[in-house]
């Protein structure tokens, strides 16, 4: 049985949940991020099958009859789901997963799959958040102040996840998801099947 660790991260949008995620990416091995299907237009510099899946309201719905979505929510009047299908290969080869999800995402798969590993990025902040919002400079006063409304409910949900991590120096917050994934993989049962071979090496009897 693989010992694979599916990690949900969840943040109000501003909080920095991707640009950590990416870092992560870059100082991590044997560990990918689930590329979610969703029927919003991409932002400047998104590609498709790197960032997002995008598709059409028609397509969506009918992988939705068809059940091939872990997990799905509408958010901002569009709406999002990760694929059941590759997410179950990744984590039976042995590889690590991080969902990017909503908290309502976030609940449904940790009902489903209740070994999985949930952080959620708090901003140190409320004043920060919003302005990070305006920095990125991707979405309408009218959208920021939306999203910024949003976020308090996101945020009200913390208590829900296995780990807290506040994203108020990028680096420090990145070396505290960092520990997150490290610890997971020295946990006894991952330990124990990689390190088998070894393990008996250590416990056999000396011959005569």
């Amino acid at each position: 049985m693989s010992q694979a660790t599916l990690y949900i991260v969840t943040a109000p949008s501003g909080a920095g949940k991707t640009s950590l995620v990416r870092a992560l990416l870059e100082q991590e091995q044997a560990i990918r991020v689930s590329v979610s299907y969703t029927t919003r237009p991409p932002r400047p510099g998104e590609r498709d099958g790197v960032d997002y899946h995008f598709v059409d309201r028609e397509r969506f719905l009918a992988m939705q009859a068809a059940g091939d979505f872990l997990e799905y929510a509408e958010v901002f009047g569009n709406y999002y789901g990760t694929s059941r299908r590759w997410l179950e290969q990744q984590l039976d080869q042995g590889t690590d997963v991080i969902l990017e999800i909503d908290w309502r995402g976030a609940r449904q798969v940790r009902r489903l799959m209740p070994r999985a590993v949930s952080i959620f990025i708090l901003p140190p902040s409320r004043e920060a958040l919003l302005q990070r919002l305006r920095q990125r400079g991707q979405d309408s006063e009218e959208v920021i102040t939306r999203r910024n409304r949003e976020a308090i409910e996101e945020m009200s949900h913390y208590h829900e996840f296995d780990y807290l991590v506040v994203n108020d120096h990028f680096e420090t917050a990145l070396a505290q998801l960092r520990c997150i994934v490290q610890s997971q993989r020295l946990r006894l049962p991952r330990q124990q099947q990689q390190l088998r071979a070894m393990l008996a090496r250590l416990l056999a009897e000396e011959n005569d």
